[in-house]
């Protein structure tokens, strides 16, 4: 989740102006704990810092809104539930576009084409092979995801178990209370270069146009809608994005242990 903050003039002063609190800043509000490379906490000079590729965009559409970033933590379950109660301004966090979702909220262009991937033990990736081999074993999921519904559709004779937190998910895994996880292929292969005993299945769930992510805001966001998608725009032709998520690679192994 990312927040706005005021601070200074913009073109979209008058958008600022209309969300500006009795303190002067806007409300806030992010899901950042273990989904690296996207969102997550590393050591930056030595700090505790927010940083990921979401961020990034989040820190891209805030510097063409001439605004301050502001991020918070909540779990993701709550992420579209606090643009309704106004305790924050847009959702960057893995969301995707549903004919549902947008009866209550706004929601920009694409702006990342998801791409699966399935975690199981290294010891069990010749056992499980195909959507088939997971029949009647548990699969946990992050609850809210794009995997989460992939997952009930494609592993529908699998017993899906949605979690609050990914971390969760991959302690579920590596106890053995769960026989996979179903993420995010960046995702996955940041979980990978920690966790020598996990391994990338020779298979994943079919992903298509429905499954990529959007910005989501609040209902009748429209002139903030087409800065985000400006924005979105300008990364795209830049490719930018794909390199947000190659420099925040370079960031997972100072990645903190939120249980720590």
């Amino acid at each position: 989740m990312l927040t706005l903050a005021a601070c200074g003039s913009s073109s979209n002063e008058n958008f600022t102006r209309k969300k500006l609190s009795k303190n002067g800043k806007l409300s806030r509000g992010y899901q950042a704990h273990d989904y690296a490379p996207f969102e997550f906490k590393a050591l930056v000079d030595g700090k505790d810092t927010i940083v990921g590729a979401d961020v990034e965009l989040a820190q891209a559409i805030a510097d063409e809104l001439g605004v301050e970033l502001e991020l918070s933590s909540m779990s993701f379950d709550n992420v579209l539930s606090s643009l309704q109660t106004g305790k924050a301004d847009m959702a960057i966090s893995g969301l995707s576009y549903t004919e549902e979702r947008a009866k209550v909220y706004d929601f920009s262009d694409a702006y990342y084409e998801t791409e699966n991937a399935i975690l199981v033990k290294a010891s069990d990736v010749d056992t499980y092979t195909s959507v088939d081999s997971l029949s009647g074993l548990k699969v946990a999921v992050q609850k809210g995801t794009i995997e989460e519904g992939l997952a009930k559709d494609q592993l529908s004779d699998s017993n899906i178990v949605s979690l609050t937190a990914m971390g969760e998910a991959i302690n579920e895994l590596k106890s053995g209370q769960v026989q996979a996880v179903d993420l995010e292929k960046p995702v996955a292969e940041g979980y990978l270069s920690q966790n020598s005993d996990l391994a990338l299945a020779s298979f994943a769930l079919e992903t298509g146009e429905g499954d990529a992510k959007a910005v989501a805001m609040p209902k009748d966001s429209g002139e903030l809608v087409k800065t985000v998608n400006k924005v979105i725009k300008k990364l795209a032709k830049e490719d930018k994005y794909k390199q947000f998520i190659s420099d925040a690679a370079q960031l997972t192994g100072d990645a903190v242990d939120e249980d720590e």
